[in-house]
């Protein structure tokens, strides 16, 4: 899946919608740990920093934008008391019964899993178990044989390191661009292997460039994860990552189509220009690329705990931060790309780091973490379908990572 369903520069909708993830009918599973209390509105005595800018940014979404809800969640370590964490939400998360959304719901997380894998990778390769210079036909013969299978590309494991997987230069190009999925609602219901999409993706021709974002390379990594530790992905990174942290609204859906606990549906418009409910999806098809259900509050600690160095060695997290230029018209104008990261700069200065994802249901998902630790992580109900509205949801990281910096510059 593309890093987004991203709009081009000239407002078009390229490519399906890949950072995947989805929603689900409001269902309650004792399975599941319930979701985290209630976030907190807004502070009790005074406005915290940037947060009226925030606000604003947040309403232009579902004001001007179209997008039926809209949340913010910010996590500020280097503030004490109320203004620690604070979060800004509007519009409804619910159209049937006109629920307003709100910064604590469950959403899919969509293509942030990415960053999830590529530190479980990582931690693999401090602990010497994997090389991010080894050829994928090392541990995986026969996997990546373009010939060998008859599809006549050249596609060779053999060059294709762990390091280019992790920042989509392996030439790999994605099975979601694929004829099929040009019509993914059809698709909504069938459940996916990692080989099977592997394979259809070998059977396409290899994309143009030197950076080709492809959920291919994570469904790869997956592989590679499975193979090395003799466990799934989603396996280690729910004993690595999600229980130690206590990621309560963080979980693998597998071949469920739900979304369980407290959540924003998601909304999509299909061929005839109608909206849609796409909460319920099955997200095999996403896989260690893009599976996780997440809230924000959840992934503003993750990200936190990985920026802050607590999850990975400083060699390691260097690595992750090594990046190349990305496509604009795949990800958005400035970003580049490390191994699962992305940075992008910050109108008051500085870099943020993180992720962003999107599903064909109508989720979106962006966490950030910018100078000094603040973290700020937004959900949209239904994807922007415009540059301007792209622009919308991006300036609302901007405005809550750099509201109150005494570098700030007026952007607007």
């Amino acid at each position: 899946m593309s890093t987004f369903l991203a709009a081009s520069r000239s407002g078009r909708r390229v490519g399906l919608p890949a950072l995947v993830t989805a929603s689900v009918l409001a269902a309650l599973a004792t399975t599941v740990p319930a979701a985290s209390a209630r976030a907190p509105g807004p502070p009790v005595g005074g406005e915290c920093g940037g947060q009226e800018q925030t606000r604003r940014a947040v309403r232009l979404l579902t004001e001007r934008d179209g997008i039926p809800g809209a949340a913010v969640l910010v996590n500020d370590p280097a503030t004490d008391g109320r203004c620690g964490r604070w979060t800004e939400a509007a519009g409804t998360a619910d159209l049937r019964t006109g629920r307003p959304m709100n910064g604590a719901d469950r959403l899919r997380a969509g293509s942030v899993t990415k960053t999830f894998t590529a530190a479980l990778v990582l931690q693999l390769v401090a602990e010497r178990r994997l090389s991010l210079d080894e050829p994928v036909e090392r541990r995986l013969p026969g996997l990546i044989q373009g010939h060998a299978h008859g599809y006549g590309h050249g596609y060779d494991g053999g060059q294709i390191t762990v390091r280019q997987l992790l920042q989509h230069t392996s030439g790999l190009p994605d099975y979601l661009e694929a004829p099929e999925w040009e019509d993914y609602e059809q698709l909504r219901y069938r459940r996916f292997e990692p080989r099977e999409l592997v394979r259809r993706a070998l059977e396409l021709p290899p994309p143009q460039g030197t950076w080709h974002y492809a959920t291919t390379n994570y469904l790869v990594l997956g592989l590679l994860v499975r193979e090395v530790t003799g466990r799934s992905p989603e396996a280690e990174i729910d004993r690595r990552f999600i229980k130690p942290l206590g990621l309560h609204d963080t979980y693998w859906p597998g071949d469920d189509p739900r979304v369980q606990g407290p959540h924003s549906r998601s909304y999509f418009v299909d061929g005839d220009g109608r909206r849609v409910d796409g909460t319920d999806w099955n997200m095999t098809f996403a896989g260690a690329g893009g599976a996780l259900v997440s809230s924000p509050g959840d992934l503003t600690r993750f990200a936190g705990a990985l920026l802050g160095g607590r999850l990975l060695p400083a060699a390691q997290l260097a690595e992750m931060q090594r990046t190349v230029e990305a496509d604009p018209d795949r990800v958005w104008p400035g970003a580049r790309y490390g191994l699962g990261l992305i940075s992008t700069p910050l109108s008051c200065g500085g870099t943020w780091w993180g992720h962003a994802g999107t599903v064909p249901g109508g989720h979106r998902a962006l966490v950030a973490v910018g100078p000094g630790g603040r973290s700020a992580a937004v959900a949209l109900n239904t994807v922007p379908d415009s540059l301007p509205a792209e622009l919308d949801f991006l300036d609302v990281v901007d405005k809550s990572l750099c509201g109150g910096r005494s570098s700030e510059r007026n952007s607007a």
